[in-house]
């Protein structure tokens, strides 16, 4: 076995596909520090750079001052301290729905969500650029998968056609897809979910504080009291940890019922809850931080425009396509020599062929940091 261990890894190294973990040290919430060199961090998801905001800290702080280090057992075996009340009840009002559920991950939420959700008898539509955890929650239900084209809701509408309409049918998709930084058509997804009898969940994980006014995908589109489950992230724009389900009492009930990653994992502690709710409180009451990243998303994009990079999205989710891994990696070197950390995305991420730096943008970033980042970048492409 540990010979057909080597030889993937020698496969991938050959393939300039391998992996490594690289140590950093935080200084703030866009800057970290490693063997003594500073380096400007443009690959991470905290887009409100609430990470080192002291509200955010304070709240951490409170929680673990008043319930402890740790939860000490599942929510189910040891019970819920009311912090994790004042964070569902604060989280399905930011949502607008009846209930929410707190789970570990945003990846564990999606698994346990649809695996719980979905059965042998369901039949699952997934949009192809869908995340892992998504994808691996579809395949855990057991149920029938059908895949349709990125956005393509032509295609959809075609394998909603194609199947019963009495069938128990759910559309799930990524609100804000993480490599891309596009929005899914979640109004169009909507009406066909009407149409054809299915339930409709959206993963708000990159939405969440970045679009529809902070609310994510559903409120961008003015669906949140239509869309029948909305998940999402505390460990993005929240800058804390975990995941959670927003949703009407009945599916939000039986989740706790029926969600293995749910009923058999150890809960957050309270530093984790308590910063989530801080930094939700934040994003609902200090309309600047969103302003700020909205400005910096604005100004990015029109500096690699006028560069002539494509930057077309209305997200802080810049995919700067490049095509080879070793080109990729280059660029990502060239980077990283300049003090910038823009990381080489490649398969099995994306697809084949279509490997990228994928920059992202802060509130927390300043435009002077924005312009050397989009010079560096522009002087690594000239080199291809």
């Amino acid at each position: 076995m540990y010979k057909f261990f080597k030889e993937q890894l020698d496969s991938k190294i050959e393939n300039h596909n391998l992996r490594t973990l690289r140590e950093y040290c935080p200084l703030d919430a866009v800057r970290v520090k490693r063997d003594d060199k500073e380096y400007l961090m443009m690959a991470s998801n905290n887009y409100l750079g609430l990470t080192f905001d002291t509200r955010v800290i304070e709240g951490a702080l409170k929680g673990t001052q008043e319930y402890g280090t740790g939860s000490g057992g599942s929510r189910l075996v040891s019970g819920t301290f009311p912090l994790f009340t004042e964070l569902e009840n604060a989280l399905a009002k930011f949502k607008n729905t009846e209930k929410a559920l707190v789970f570990n991950t945003g990846y564990m939420a999606n698994v346990g969500t649809i695996s719980a959700i979905a059965d042998k008898d369901t039949i699952i539509f997934s949009d192809a650029l869908n995340h892992a955890s998504i994808i691996d929650g579809c395949r855990l239900s057991r149920g029938t998968i059908k895949t349709y084209g990125h956005c393509d809701i032509d295609e959809l509408k075609y394998l909603l056609k194609s199947v019963d309409r009495n069938t128990q049918k759910l559309i799930v998709t990524d609100g804000v897809f993480s490599m891309d930084g596009d929005i899914a058509p979640l109004d169009k997804l909507y009406e066909l979910s009407r149409e054809y009898n299915a339930l409709l969940m959206v993963d708000d994980a990159h939405a969440t504080g970045t679009i529809g006014n902070g609310h994510g995908t559903a409120a961008y589109f003015g669906l949140e009291k239509e869309v029948d489950i909305q998940l999402g992230t505390l460990s993005k724009s929240l800058g804390s940890v975990g995941g959670y389900v927003a949703a009407n009492s009945t599916i939000i009930d039986y989740l706790v019922n029926t969600s293995r990653s749910f009923i058999f994992s150890t809960a957050l502690s309270p530093a984790d809850i308590g910063a989530a709710l801080a930094a939700l409180h934040v994003l609902e009451s200090d309309i600047s931080v969103l302003q700020r990243l909205h400005e910096n998303v604005n100004y990015m994009a029109d500096k690699l425009i006028s560069m002539g990079i494509n930057a077309t999205n209305e997200t802080p989710i810049f995919p700067i396509l490049i095509g080879r891994n070793e080109d990729t990696l280059a660029v990502s070197e060239y980077l990283y020599e300049s003090g910038i950390i823009g990381t080489a995305i490649r398969p099995p991420t994306v697809p084949i062929g279509e490997s990228r730096i994928r920059l992202t943008v802060t509130a927390a970033h300043n435009k002077e940091q924005i312009d050397y980042v989009c010079q560096s970048l522009h002087n690594a492409m000239k080199q291809l």
